[in-house]
């Protein structure tokens, strides 16, 4: 991605932009107090994560009575801890305006001389984000547009100027693999960073691009492992109600339909067109690419109920010690929604969300506490942030990025947490998007000290960066962490880690089987947060601000941004 992309095709708003202030003197590296670290134990992560992903929060869906009680809980929290409000307003509360859309879609496909039968869950979703009673799209043509990428920066276009405005076009998740000339088993780091996935590869921008260019619908192939999560999680994710920010023109520059196809389904209709999907995936990684008529058509209906919802992010603030400073901050998120309840399903209907992401919430409590019982504060201020709807869309911190509390020109950092390691103490912690700013450096050091090390992200095909909120802040510019858990998982064999990983996502990501397990050990994770603790803790106190580091694309967004006057 380059910096063109962010500012435009993503929409950066620079709010509250000055130049960088003086500084507070440098303080050395050392440990904060003993006291405040040590409040950060396995057993209170584990309370807090029991609490929110009990039953009786339904599933922290955003606008139900899960979102109240999480709300009630969060602030209860931070008062017994004594952090005044995040809110300049003197509350907990930044309203985040909701529009809530469920839809009940129905899909009609001819490939060929056949007419395919098609399930709602089974072979397809689709959702519309325009916020209207009904969406209908009839006979429209099908083109295959490859992964629908129009990157100029790669000299890559999947379009190649074909009008695709009231077309269904089909794209496959992902960005394109491209192979090396020279060795075809090996992917060309000069072309989309080769295996780790960037923004074009998310479904987000393919969404994105088709309302650009004008098509009547959008429909991504789906397949596991470019994906990063099983069929699924598509169906979970994309059922039941949906929510956008509200909008004054409803979203009705967004393109009309939103959908996946399954694979299977999805083979089945290129061989009726005479192709085979696997060809036209190998055409696809080609830059002389040209979008295939599918010789098919499609119906849409998508009929909705809309409503407006009040969601919030909740927002404590511990206030700088020093007078100069104390408007500068450091910001720690994680997002406390999850997926809610589904009354179609047989058995277990709530989507508890334990590991995703009452843990990170959990982390975000303990760290909280933990600064309040430092014998001073830091210089500079610091919030602690649960942000709503991050599975619909990063949407609370997309609203904190374009409406912040305070000037994101005197935010220092951020720190964020989705899903801390249930599995016992690491070695290491992976850094999601490395590479990107300082503050893994600083991460670094701290993990030095203690035998530890930092790693790359383990599975950057996945585009896990482009899948958390620290996104939305780092597209305006503010220097932002993803620290995962690590892999390498003291006293298991070699690769336990990652298994236990490829578990979680086969078997309990997005699914109301992700509750607390009996296996669980937050030891480990209590580790992690006393290091996150203590990066946060540093830059509140440092000299020197977190900077993006050369070849990151938020580089110059940042730079803009501090020039202002």
């Amino acid at each position: 991605m380059k910096t063109k992309l962010l500012t435009t095709s993503l929409g950066i708003v620079l709010a509250g932009c000055a130049a960088q202030a003086p500084v507070p003197e440098t303080v050395a590296p050392a440990l904060p107090d003993e006291a405040a670290t040590a409040s950060i134990t396995a057993d209170d992560l584990l309370r807090h994560v029991r609490t929110l992903s009990s039953d009786a929060f339904e599933g922290r869906l955003p606008g139900t009575l899960g979102e109240a009680k999480t709300a009630a809980y969060l602030i209860e929290q931070f008062k017994t801890m004594g952090l005044a409000p995040g809110n300049p307003d003197g509350s907990y509360v930044q309203r985040v305006p909701l529009v809530g859309i469920t839809g009940k879609p129905k899909m009609q496909l001819w490939g060929g001389a056949k007419q395919f039968e098609m399930k709602p869950g089974t072979d397809f979703v689709a959702v519309t984000t325009r916020f209207v009673p009904e969406v209908d799209i009839r006979d429209s043509e099908l083109v295959f547009v490859g992964y629908g990428v129009q990157a100029p920066e790669y000299g890559w276009d999947d379009y190649k100027g074909v009008d695709v405005r009231g077309k269904t076009i089909v794209m496959l998740i992902n960005d394109p693999a491209v192979p090396k000339t020279d060795d075809p088993a090996q992917l060309d780091d000069s072309l989309f960073r080769g295996k780790a996935m960037t923004y074009y590869g998310r479904w987000t921008y393919k969404y994105e691009i088709a309302s650009k260019l004008g098509a009547a619908a959008a429909i991504i192939v789906h397949e596991t492992g470019p994906a990063g999560y099983p069929w699924a999680v598509v169906q979970n994710s994309w059922s039941g109600e949906q929510f956008e920010l509200a909008a004054a023109d409803r979203n009705m520059g967004n393109v009309p339909v939103q959908a996946w196809i399954s694979n299977e389904r999805a083979r089945e209709l290129f061989a009726a067109g005479g192709l085979d999907l696997d060809a036209a995936k190998a055409a696809a990684v080609r830059r002389d690419f040209r979008p295939m008529p599918l010789k098919a058509l499609t119906s849409f209906s998508i009929r909705n109920s809309v409503r407006e919802v009040q969601s919030q992010n909740i927002v404590a603030r511990l206030p700088g010690s020093d007078a100069v400073f104390a408007d500068e901050h450091i910001v720690y998120t994680a997002h406390w929604d999850h997926l809610g309840r589904n009354a179609s399903l047989s058995g277990d209907q709530i989507f508890n969300g334990a590991l995703d992401n009452a843990t990170g919430v959990a982390g975000v409590l303990e760290i909280a506490q933990a600064y309040t019982q430092l014998a001073a504060p830091p210089k500079r201020s610091v919030l602690f942030m649960a942000v709503t709807a991050e599975e619909q869309g990063l949407l609370g911190a997309k609203h904190y990025a374009t409406h912040p509390l305070y000037p994101l020109s005197r935010t220092l950092a951020l720190i964020n947490m989705d899903g801390l390691s249930p599995w016992g103490p690491t070695r290491d912690i992976q850094v999601i998007g490395s590479g990107q700013n300082t503050l893994e450096d600083v991460l670094a050091d701290i993990l030095t000290r203690e035998g530890r090390v930092v790693a790359a992200d383990a599975e950057p095909e996945k585009g896990f960066y482009f899948r958390s909120d620290q996104f939305e802040v780092a597209k305006v510019g503010v220097p932002a962490l993803y620290a995962d858990g690590g892999t390498e998982i003291v006293g298991k064999p070699a690769g336990y880690g990652m298994q236990k990983r490829r578990e979680y996502t086969a078997n309990d990501y997005h699914k109301p089987s992700d509750e607390v397990k009996a296996d669980w050990d937050l030891s480990g994770a209590a580790e992690d947060m006393r290091v996150l603790m203590e990066v946060g803790w540093r830059v509140a106190d440092d000299a020197s601000w977190p900077q993006w580091k050369d070849g990151s694309e938020f580089k110059a967004v940042r730079e803009a941004q501090l020039a202002q006057p």
